[in-house]
C-alpha cells in the first residue's frame, strides 16, 4: 500500500455502532456557558432598563412643564394647573376647559404613572381674585415606583423649569440636571 493509497483510506467515513449526537458532559457544558453569559448580560438589562426609566421620567417632566406653561397661557384666570388631571383629558369629550385642558396624555394625567416612575403636580402659591383661586406656582415631582428597580433618582420641577434630583429617589431634590 503507498502512501497516497494509505491516505486515501483514512478520508473515507467510519462507521460505528455509535448514534450520532450530544454527550451529556457536552450539553452540561453549554449549558454552564450560558449560564454564565446570562449571569453578566442580565444585570445589565436591568441597568440599561433603569436608566431608560430614569431619562423617560426627566422628558415627562418637561413635558408636564411645557404643559403647565401652555396651561397658564391660555387659562390666565385660574393660573397653574393643580392637580395634573387638569393638564389632561379625552380629545372626544369636546373642547378643552380648565378642568381638561388636554394637553397631556389622559393616561398619564388619569394615573399619573409612567415608565416606572409616579408623577404629581402639586400646587403653590395661591391667590384669590374675583372670588376665584389661581395658583402662581406648582412643583412636579417624579419617584420611582419601585427604588432600586424602575429608578435610582427622584425628579422635581417647579414653574421655573429647572429639573433637579434627588439622589435617595424621594422628592428632596436639591442637585441640578447637568
Amino acid at each position: 500500500m503507498t502512501t497516497i493509497e494509505s491516505t486515501a483510506s483514512n478520508l473515507e467515513p467510519r462507521t460505528s455502532n455509535l448514534e450520532s449526537g450530544f454527550t451529556l458532559i457536552e450539553l452540561l457544558i453549554v449549558m454552564s456557558i450560558m449560564l454564565i453569559i446570562m449571569a453578566f448580560a442580565v444585570p445589565q438589562m436591568l441597568k440599561v432598563k433603569k436608566t431608560a426609566d430614569e431619562t423617560s421620567a426627566i422628558q415627562t417632566l418637561r413635558t408636564i412643564s411645557s404643559a403647565e406653561a401652555s396651561y397658564n397661557s391660555a387659562y390666565p384666570a385660574t393660573g397653574y394647573a393643580c392637580p395634573l388631571s387638569g393638564l389632561g383629558g379625552d380629545p372626544k369629550s369636546g373642547a378643552p376647559s380648565a378642568q381638561a385642558s388636554q394637553l397631556i396624555d389622559p393616561g398619564l394625567a388619569s394615573s399619573g404613572q409612567k415608565s416606572g416612575y409616579t408623577f404629581t403636580v402639586t400646587c403653590g402659591n395661591k391667590v384669590t381674585v374675583n372670588n376665584q383661586d389661581m395658583y402662581t406656582s406648582y412643583t412636579v415631582t417624579a419617584v420611582p415606583q419601585t427604588v432600586g428597580k424602575t429608578g435610582d433618582r427622584g425628579f422635581c420641577s417647579d414653574e421655573n423649569n429647572i429639573i433637579k434630583f434627588d439622589p435617595t429617589g424621594a422628592t428632596n431634590c436639591t442637585q441640578p440636571i447637568q
